[in-house]
């Protein structure tokens, strides 16, 4: 009975130290803006990181979006109740740079020593995120690139085995299988990310003056005076012809819901989309994906990086910052590359990630065929003035102006070309309204 009781005794002292323990664990907020199902995962992967050690907890907690995680945190730190770590997406890189708010990404890894080779990130992903000097001021975290989907089964009602790789043969694929029976041969909507900005890098194109922004806050659209026009234009005819429709959640069903349920053949879109499509295809459907097509007299080059990196902030305690730091070890594992890579569709941000995961057979599944794609299409060529990235302040806003203009011009309320124009003369209002904010200062 004695040794009973001792044991007893032993054993809630234990659990009491266990309780202790975990009480005294050094909290840090972690903000983020993924929604649904990639929301979820990350919160998966906060818990992964809690879990694996006992000391740091990262109380992770979604905005409700991109935008508003980015516009959360910038009134938070006015009102000094900030997060420690925010995931921002692509189009508020140079909000925060020039917010005065942030840690920059290669000091907080020197002064918490992370030991981090900045040049194993691919540099079609570190570029977008990197100064002027190619200094990294925040941590790619959540990677994608745009890849064109298609139906197998609908391209072999014309006999052909294999994607498009220009966009006159996709335009001509496209009307002839109109004629073979497809009803509805491309779906899209009035995105940008898609149709503007993946288009320009892949041809070379500026989307604006000044190596698009990367030069300086004066910088100007000049997307309306590019081929990105005729792009546009060509769109609209294929409208028109009833080989392709607008797909929205307005309308039904968004581009992705059109393809897998077959009624679409082909949209741009996200290989973060990838596991989407695999899991919510309608039975039997033969689909694929592949590199966007180039018009033919223009040289492919290298695209966009889109989704988000991780910025740290500043004001926070020395512990929180061990804390953050422990995040970004553990984050930037090549384990937790192939974690995360499995559990959605976004790609490895380092080539050790992505040599990780080739050597486990992750691109041999037949679950993920076709990923690879996204690498090969990110880094194939070097990063241009043009193909580096975007930026531009606000380019929120500037996102909604164009594809406020488009949607104008494709239920046809406007010219196309007039739509354009109006679309660059509101964007540019916008950007002299973002340089007069940040007069005196230039970019990093």
């Amino acid at each position: 009975m004695k040794n009973a009781i001792i044991a007893a005794v032993a054993a809630a002292a234990l659990l009491g130290s266990s309780g202790a323990e975990a009480q005294q664990r050094i909290k840090f907020e972690y903000w983020y803006g993924l929604t649904g199902q990639l929301g979820e995962i990350l919160e998966q992967h906060c818990k992964r990181f809690n879990d694996a050690q006992q000391k740091f907890e990262a109380v992770c907690v979604g905005q409700g979006g991109y935008d508003k995680a980015e516009q959360n945190t910038i009134a938070a730190y006015r009102s000094k109740q900030h997060p420690t770590v925010v995931q921002i997406y692509d189009a508020g890189t140079v909000n925060f740079m020039l917010s005065g708010a942030i840690y920059p990404a290669n000091q907080f890894a020197k002064d918490f020593s992370i030991d981090i080779d900045w040049s194993n990130y691919f540099p079609g992903i570190a570029n977008y995120y990197a100064t002027s000097k190619g200094e990294m001021w925040s941590f790619p975290y959540n990677s994608s690139t745009a890849l064109l989907y298609w139906n197998k089964d609908a391209w072999a009602k014309i006999g052909k085995t294999k994607a498009p790789e220009t966009i006159e043969e996709w335009f001509d694929d496209l009307r002839k299988m109109k004629a073979a029976g497809v009803e509805c041969g491309f779906g899209f909507d009035y995105d940008t990310w898609m149709p503007l900005e993946q288009f320009s890098a892949i041809h070379n194109l500026p989307i604006a003056t000044k190596a698009n922004g990367y030069g300086g806050l004066d910088a100007e659209l000049v997307f309306n005076k590019t081929k990105f026009a005729d792009y546009m234009k060509d769109w609209k005819k294929l409208l028109d012809e009833g080989v392709a429709r607008i797909q929205t959640a307005q309308v039904g069903k968004t581009i992705v819901q059109s393809f897998t349920d077959g009624t679409c053949a082909s949209v741009l879109s996200s290989v973060a989309n990838h596991g989407v499509v695999g899991s919510t295809a309608k039975p039997g459907l033969n689909w694929g994906v592949a590199m966007l097509p180039v018009y033919k007299d223009f040289k492919r080059h290298n695209s966009l990086v889109g989704g988000a990196s991780l910025w740290v902030m500043q004001g926070k305690s020395r512990q929180e910052y061990e804390g953050a730091a422990a995040l970004m070890k553990f984050l930037s594992t090549p384990e937790e590359a192939l974690w995360y890579s499995t559990a959605n569709a976004y790609i490895p941000v380092t080539k050790t990630g992505f040599d990780f995961m080739n050597k486990n057979g992750f691109y041999q599944d037949p679950k993920h065929a076709g990923r690879e794609l996204a690498i090969t299409s990110l880094t194939f060529t070097p990063p241009t003035e043009n193909s580096r990235g975007i930026r531009l302040g606000n380019f929120t806003q500037i996102r909604a102006e164009i594809r406020s203009e488009l949607e104008a011009a494709f239920t046809g309320k406007k010219d196309m070309q007039v739509a354009l124009d109006e679309a660059a003369a509101r964007s540019n209002q916008i950007l002299r309204r973002f340089e007069q904010t940040f007069k005196g200062k230039t970019l990093p």
